[in-house]
């Protein structure tokens, strides 16, 4: 877990990275809007619940905490829902009806902190609205991400991520070359439906976030990026046409355990 810091004035990333051997890493990021009613993004990772408690609590009061807006209930999305829960007893947790389904598998949810918001629809936090909208890529039917309508940004959820060899703290840091190559690595790892899609089809939905213009798209898996809608549109427009994604077989898992181990490099 990465020390907590501010993107604008009211936005604060609350940022780790989770290792994929023979990949690089990948960002794993929730956010806190310092809306009159605060808005924390996404919970981290499981590992990070005792980082991640103190980094909420070196910026706010866990109490002051009004919505938890979860994207999709994913295991790094999740990590500390249920102590946020407990510390915040007049957050409640936005989701979707399918996503507060899915989250009922594994966790109880008291359905008098939920609340249901749809693609479309938006909900006042006191000094904004935050309208739910479908990214154009992602790896759980239950995701919603939004755009603040007073920061003008765009939190995408998975949408945008990319795969990265070192850390970085903006997305104009990185090499172009390679956020080019992480988004679509990371494109078609998360969302390997993409190449099935209808390019016009696919083309209407990039144009509904292009059309938004955002100042800024956060997501939660690659490093704030102000003002580069246009590139990060490009990645997913590539990643569409790209090879489809297959993973390791045993040959590679067992070179990737000798080399976590020590013995050495392993023949594939």
């Amino acid at each position: 877990m990465e020390p907590t810091r501010r993107i604008t004035n009211d936005i604060d990333i609350l940022p780790s990275y989770f290792p994929i051997p023979g990949f690089g890493i990948l960002p794993v990021n929730a956010f806190l809007i310092k809306a009159r009613e605060p808005v924390l993004v996404d919970s981290g990772l499981n590992m990070d619940r005792e980082a991640f408690m103190r980094e909420v609590e070196s910026v706010i009061d866990p109490a002051d905490v009004r919505w938890l807006f979860l994207t999709h209930p994913d295991q790094d999305h999740v990590g500390s829902l249920q102590e946020m829960l407990h510390r915040s007893p007049q957050m409640k947790l936005i989701t979707t009806f399918l996503g507060f389904g899915i989250l009922s598998l594994f966790t109880e949810i008291p359905l008098d902190r939920v609340h249901l918001l749809n693609p479309g629809e938006s909900i006042d936090v006191g000094d904004r609205l935050l309208t739910a909208v479908k990214p154009p890529t992602f790896d759980n039917p239950a995701t919603t991400g939004f755009y603040d309508s007073k920061s003008r940004a765009l939190f995408s959820s998975d949408c945008f991520g990319a795969l990265m060899q070192e850390p970085a703290e903006d997305a104009r840091d990185m090499a172009k070359d390679a956020l080019h190559h992480g988004q679509v690595a990371w494109t078609t790892v998360d969302s390997p439906w993409l190449h099935k899609v209808d390019e016009g089809k696919f083309a209407a939905e990039l144009n509904t976030i292009r059309q938004m213009q955002p100042d800024v798209v956060l997501s939660s898996h690659l490093p704030p990026a102000q003002f580069m809608t246009e590139t990060l549109l490009q990645s997913l427009v590539d990643a569409s046409r790209a090879e489809p994604f297959v993973g390791p077989n045993q040959a590679a898992l067992e070179a990737m355990i000798a080399q976590m181990t020590g013995a050495g490099p392993v023949a594939v």
